[in-house]
């Protein structure tokens, strides 16, 4: 085991997987050849990850996700437990269609809560929060708080993860917790200004 990554006794880490710096994985855990699992990221019990799956920086998977094949979460991306990916729409056990898997994409800062389903190839937008016990069927905006079977748009978050208020068309929102800007640009929430822990 190498002294600057953390592998319980209890799981199976392929050498052909590339685990970054400072990373931990917890019991009974699964890491399958040509998986990207990337530095100070947190894999919980019971956590399987597929090869041709690409994990950023500082990701925390909960207890019970599997991560499969053609599944991509960015840095700083959290998956609550027992949450699930798919990477085919059509599965069945007699006509394998692995030429067939679509991608999914949970970009940077993303939340995907306990429970909640994403349905292969949709694109969680960053900054995002899935709702628990939500099934994702279609595209997240950035800084989209959604939720629901199916889930729909309810509001947005901030990057800290605090719900804004008061967003409208045309005008800027401050995030009371941190202090972070937000102006309506097209049909979404962009950032004006990101502000992070301690920053003045």
């Amino acid at each position: 085991m190498r002294e600057d990554i953390f592998i319980h006794p209890t799981s199976e880490v392929s050498p052909q997987a590339r685990v970054g710096k400072g990373t931990k994985i917890w019991q009974h855990c699964t890491v399958l050849a040509g998986a990207e699992v990337g530095e100070r990221c947190l894999l919980s019990q019971n956590v399987y990850v597929e090869g041709r799956t690409r994990i950023g920086n500082n990701v925390k998977i909960k207890n019970n996700v599997s991560v499969y094949e053609c599944v991509e979460l960015e840095d700083d991306v959290f998956v609550g437990p027992s949450a699930v990916f798919t990477n085919v729409m059509t599965p069945r056990s007699h006509w394998p269609r692995k030429g067939e898997f679509l991608r999914t994409l949970v970009r940077k800062g993303a939340t995907i809560g306990a429970n909640a389903t994403v349905v292969c190839g949709v694109t969680v937008g960053r900054y995002a929060t899935v709702g628990a016990g939500s099934v994702v069927t279609r595209d997240v905006p950035d800084f989209a708080l959604v939720y629901g079977v199916p889930a729909r748009q309810r509001g947005w978050a901030c990057h800290c993860g605090k719900l804004l208020e008061g967003v409208e068309k045309g005008a800027t929102s401050r995030c009371d917790l941190c202090g972070s800007t937000y102006e309506w640009r097209g049909e979404g929430l962009r950032e004006v200004e990101l502000r992070f822990r301690g920053e003045p």
